[in-house]
């Protein structure tokens, strides 16, 4: 795994990134999948480090902070994420829209490490979900499986202010998701549930667009690239580059 992060480095003459660590905490009681985030278990839980530009801490510092938190039990991976927000929008509502045309949050999740048969969920401020399957990265000419689907997954949003309002401004807004271990191990070639000292490798996104108001309404400045800011590095604008995504370890405390 390492010569191939190597080589796609030495290709694009991208400096490579460090990938971050996180220590990941059995909850010790449950998790109401609501959004909010007030469940007492997610006291026991660190925050990542501030996302960054994908590209590295070289890049623009982004505009809005945005963090993770990760807990497990013996039935679920939990993930939350709260992100920052004047204006939160979102327009896409049918499952397995292509939700990062919306502003997003992104999960990536390849137990094993071999950077093949990964997941990929991506959730607006409407809650609506697009999961898929990388059989391989895009680089390595996919496919990307849009018909899987992550069995039995739970999701929520909350949302600190208005929605589709550009008349005032808001705080922002949180995910929560319980993904089932009888999902993830669907294409684990690894213990799942994993064992106590595990690592997984994971990344974690958030895409963001410019934009602009006409008649009260939302709408993106024409021709802008959006913005990409992600908890651990790529070096470059591409997610799929699971060589370069952090480690998730597996802990007791």
């Amino acid at each position: 795994m390492k010569r191939l992060a190597f080589v796609f480095l030495l290709i694009t003459g991208c400096q490579s990134p460090t990938p971050r660590h996180y220590d990941c905490a059995r909850s010790t009681g449950p998790i109401v999948i609501d959004g909010r985030l007030d469940d007492p278990a997610w006291k026991r839980a660190d925050w990542t480090e501030p996302f960054v530009d994908i590209r590295g801490a070289s890049h623009p510092k982004p505009l809005f902070e945005t963090r993770a938190k990760l807990l497990w039990d013996d039935n679920n991976l939990y993930i939350a994420a709260t992100l920052d927000e004047p204006h939160i929008w979102a327009t896409l509502r049918k499952h397995d829209d292509i939700v990062f045309y919306d502003p997003d949050f992104e999960i990536f999740i390849d137990p094993d490490g071999d950077a093949r048969n990964y997941y990929e969920i991506e959730i607006n401020a409407l809650n609506t979900i697009f999961d898929l399957l990388l059989v391989r990265t895009y680089r390595d000419g996919g496919p990307a499986r849009h018909d899987w689907n992550l069995a039995s997954l739970k999701s929520a949003v909350h949302i600190d202010g208005t929605l589709n309002d550009p008349r005032d401004t808001d705080h922002g807004w949180s995910v929560e998701f319980a993904l089932p271990w009888t999902a993830l191990a669907e294409h684990a070639i690894c213990p799942c549930p994993p064992r106590p000292g595990d690592t997984w490798r994971a990344g974690f996104s958030r895409v963001e667009w410019k934009i602009t108001t006409a008649n009260d309404v939302y709408q993106k400045v024409p021709n802008t690239p959006e913005d990409n800011w992600v908890w651990t590095p790529q070096g470059v604008i591409d997610m799929h580059i699971p060589q370069t995504w952090g480690f998730v370890k597996f802990v007791n405390r």
